[in-house]
């Protein structure tokens, strides 16, 4: 090397005798490489890539599903099928292995709770700390305000609760849409054996998820809107509502979910047509 190719032959000493001293003893090619003229080379332009061809994926309410959550989906509908009671459901449910919250730390399935012959079913997310813990739904703060309300509105012994999932999602985060998509036969098939009158729709992941629709809740709640059983059997009025754990977080909000109660009771204490 010399100072006319354009190095310093100094600081080039200077850096391997840094090298050195640090220990380095080998380089990664036996010649050297020019890597400021490889720089200057265009890249060289990658090789396509051919996706391997996979089987159509089926969807359930406008979800796309893989292929391992779409066999749980079908596992899930026929143990649903099968069950002719809650009590029965339960039970399918508790057995069922094809959600993976059920191994993600929930201690037990979290199914239902409150009058079987209910006129009113509502709908939650899923299970918290609280409900994982005692087994029932809407047992911590959030339920605790839930029944407070219901009370209120004089629902408490006129409901049914459960959730779109039935066990607790880590953290407590909002189940996916594909751990929805799976609990779902559970789900329909507990309406079915209920025939509530009316649905109430807690929370924005319990509405998008039943309704199929994909606005937020604050522009759901207060609506009434249609939910058919699979096999067009049933065909209930179902109305979007604020999650009591919001209103827990943002008390102003009480008075539109108090709003959403007062109209589905008068709903619900309408006299039936002939």
């Amino acid at each position: 090397m010399s100072e006319a190719a354009g190095f310093d032959t100094r600081a080039v000493e200077s850096l391997l005798a840094f090298w050195a001293d640090a220990g380095v003893d080998a380089a990664f090619e036996d010649a050297p490489v020019d890597r400021l003229a490889e720089r200057a080379r265009p890249p060289r332009p990658a090789p396509p890539v051919l996706a391997p061809a996979t089987p159509a994926r089926p969807a359930v309410g406008g979800l796309s599903l893989s292929p391992d959550v779409s066999a749980a989906v079908a596992d899930a509908r026929a143990l649903a099928a099968g069950a002719a009671d809650l009590e029965a459901l339960a039970a399918a449910i508790a057995a069922f292995d094809g959600c993976g919250l059920k191994f993600e730390g929930a201690k037990q399935a979290v199914f239902a709770r409150g009058n079987p012959t209910a006129p009113v079913m509502i709908v939650g997310e899923g299970p918290g700390a609280e409900e994982d813990r005692e087994g029932a739904p809407f047992v911590g703060r959030a339920g605790q305000l839930l029944d407070k309300m219901l009370a209120a509105a004089g629902l408490t012994d006129r409901v049914f609760i459960t959730n779109t999932v039935f066990w607790r999602p880590p953290g407590n985060r909002t189940p996916s849409p594909a751990e929805q998509a799976v609990c779902a036969p559970f789900l329909d098939r507990a309406i079915t054996l209920v025939a509530p009158r009316v649905l109430l729709l807690v929370g924005g992941a319990s509405a998008k998820s039943v309704l199929q629709r994909g606005e937020g809740i604050l522009t759901l709640r207060g609506r009434w809107f249609d939910w058919r059983s699979a096999d067009g059997a049933l065909d209930i009025p179902a109305l979007p509502t604020l999650h009591p754990a919001f209103l827990l977080r943002q008390p102003v909000a009480k008075k539109k979910a108090w709003q959403d109660l007062l109209t589905l009771v008068e709903r619900l204490d309408r006299p039936e047509r002939r």
